[in-house]
């Protein structure tokens, strides 16, 4: 009996079945776009005349390139990232801001200082995206551009115009949100692999003999015997493993277990096929180094291929762009940016939001680098920093989550520490060799954004310990409304306060200036806790002011860094009971505090820092709208705070 009702329950076979498939195919559509047009490019980077170090073109260094490709694939995106990262989450959530939240909750638990450093460094490494957010865009629309070289020379003057073209199209659509041209982004990329995937076993057919590059012996015999080569081509070799961040950061929205599925079973085979496709190529006839994918296929398919490509690579800078919103809202929610405006694009998906700010800071971002760097192999050499290090400091977070968190042997982590962190900071140590020749762009880039972001951390835990002594403990101002002279008005006011510890200045401005005060008084803190959404039922709390014939009453609402506070919907949860009465919430009024910031003479921070904060403080969004507040009913009280 209990048998026949256990099945009975559960959801047929092909339900399930179906459910995750299509898990995988959405997956394919959104997370594997990056890692899985880096075939464009790669080869085509690691041989090319341009480069600074150049790899001679001859069979030795082709068979022990393309190894290198594959067991660099093997080790960073399947090693580290799907079999390992990704068993890291917070409450289902991926990618090195959730590392961030655990050992910023681990370190606040414990007084573990090192957690505390750490996540600092993770910063960095959420700061170092921003730089891929504005690379990928820019280097992957090129390289698919760039195969009009190949259909007729007489193109090439029109490769960056078009370039440029199509990524201007690409972030004015960004308002209209991912939900509906994200029905076809599956399917356009399951014809990307499996093209790409046969055109490389066809050129696997003219030349088997590439198939021994599986080996690792050839990837060790060309570090090993060619160090002074194969060195500088890891700056290169790296590009194949660009976009391993997404299959991790993407992780909430389609599980470990379709991107596993979706890794494994094509897009791995996928861009293997393709790099040992075009290594066949080039040991046929070392000329098709110009453009080993494109050359790849026959030429009445390579315009064709050129619109797929650009297609992919569309899809693949979509990824990366939303990835960008993600983390800048995520930051934000965090408190290492000013409040930014979001909007959800999306009904049904949660994680679909636009960041108006940041996306237009991002186009005109890519596209100077379009129009500066004007080659996909240009940026190549920009390109790998950026991707090393946000690699390099995910792995260390891992680790350390792993024997802080789960325990882990300690001689378990110290193998896996220093033979995943041994590749990882080999690959960094190369692209540093790329540094005058563009990788210091993302460095740059990144240090910026560190330096935005920790900025604004510590200066608003200044304003706030400020803003806190102006305020004043709130149980007293609560008593002093007892028994001072202020008129009791009709209706229902909310104040909005960072915490339950002072009074809101406009509530105190109003019952001093005003000497007044409504029947109902509702303070209210926002709280952002370090989980990605906070259950409903644990949505809001009420505490005890000390009074309950007052009609005052202070109530928290919880939300995830994944949410959007919505205060009016908050307060519809509250039971009468809990507010000493109804809340009158269509003709409610609601009270914000403008805080105004100058520069003060204090020795806060550094007057340069100051001057960043007070800079970064002008991008800060609405507080009424970012609340979810009515304007018509919004109220702003003004006050100013030197830093």
């Amino acid at each position: 009996m209990s048998q026949e009702t256990t099945t009975a329950e559960r959801p047929p076979s092909p339900a399930r079945d179906v459910v995750r498939l299509g898990l995988v195919i959405g997956a394919l559509g959104v997370v594997f776009g990056d890692i899985g047009t880096s075939p464009i490019y790669t080869l085509q980077t690691v041989f090319s005349p341009a480069d600074p170090h150049p790899v001679p073109v001859n069979p030795d260094n082709v068979f022990g390139v393309v190894s290198l490709i594959f067991w660099s694939v093997m080790i960073i995106v399947t090693v580290t990232y799907v079999l390992l990262a990704m068993r890291a989450d917070n409450d289902g959530e991926g990618g090195i801001m959730a590392l961030i939240t655990l050992l910023r909750r681990w370190g606040a638990q414990r007084g573990n200082r090192a957690a505390v450093v750490l996540a600092g460094l993770g910063i960095f490494g959420a700061a170092l995206f921003f730089g891929d957010s504005m690379i990928t865009p820019a280097i992957s629309v090129l390289s698919a551009v760039e195969g009009l070289k190949v259909v007729s020379d007489g193109l090439d003057d029109w490769i960056v115009p078009i370039t440029a073209v199509i990524i201007i199209g690409l972030f004015l659509v960004q308002r209209r949100g991912t939900a509906a041209v994200g029905r076809v982004f599956g399917p356009v990329m399951i014809a990307w692999f499996v093209t790409i995937g046969g055109f490389g076993v066809a050129g696997i057919a003219g030349h088997p003999d590439i198939l021994k590059a599986l080996s690792p012996t050839y990837a060790i015999g060309f570090l090993a015997g060619h160090f002074d080569i194969a060195f500088f081509a890891l700056a290169a070799v790296v590009l194949s493993v660009t976009g391993a961040e997404a299959l991790y950061a993407d992780m909430g929205h389609f599980g470990r277990r379709a991107i596993t599925r979706g890794w494994l079973l094509l897009v791995l085979p996928a861009c293997v096929l393709s790099y040992l496709g075009q290594g066949a190529l080039i040991l046929e006839d070392p000329a098709n180094i110009s453009s080993p994918f494109f050359l790849l296929v026959p030429s009445w398919a390579r315009l064709p291929l050129v619109v797929l490509a650009t297609a992919a690579t569309v899809i693949a800078s979509q990824a990366v762009i939303t990835g960008a919103y993600s983390v800048a809202a995520q930051a934000a929610q965090l408190g290492y940016l000013p409040r930014l405006r979001v909007a959800h694009t999306s009904e049904t998906e949660r994680g679909q939001i636009y960041v108006p700010w940041i996306n237009w800071l991002l186009l005109v971002s890519v596209l100077t680098l379009v129009f500066a760097f004007r080659s996909s192999a240009a940026l190549a050499f920009a390109f790998g920093m950026a991707v090393t290090g946000t690699i390099t400091i995910t792995t260390l977070l891992f680790f350390y989550v792993a024997r802080s968190r789960w325990g882990t042997p300690a001689w378990l982590i110290g193998v896996g520490a220093t033979v995943l962190l041994a590749v990882d900071l080999l690959f960094v140590a190369a692209n540093l060799t790329k540094l005058v020749h563009g990788a210091w762009l993302p460095l740059l880039i990144g240090l910026t954004a560190f330096t935005i972001m920790t900025t604004w951390q510590r200066g608003r835990r200044i304003v706030t310990a400020e803003r806190e002594r102006r305020e004043g403990a709130l149980p007293e101002f609560i008593e002093g409304l007892r028994t001072s002279p202020v008129q009791r008005v009709p209706g229902t006011a909310v104040f909005l306060n960072r915490g339950g510890r002072t009074a809101p200045l406009a509530l105190r401005a109003n019952a001093e200036h005003n000497h007044v005060r409504h029947e109902q008084v509702v303070i209210m803190a926002l709280e952002t806790e370090p989980v990605p959404r906070v259950p409903v039922e644990q949505r809001v709390t009420v505490e005890d002011l000390g009074h309950t014939d007052d009609g005052i009453v202070f109530v928290t609402a919880r939300y995830g860094y994944m949410e959007t506070p919505d205060v009016p919907g908050a307060l519809a949860l509250l039971d009468p009971a809990q507010t000493e009465g109804r809340l009158q919430l269509d003709d409610a009024s609601y009270f914000l505090s403008k805080i105004e910031l100058r520069r003060g003479t204090e020795p806060t921070m550094a007057d340069w820092r100051k001057r960043l904060f007070i800079a970064t403080s002008y991008i800060t969004a609405d507080a009424a709208e970012y609340f979810g507040l009515p304007r018509d009913r919004t109220l702003i009280i003004g006050s100013h705070i030197d830093v």
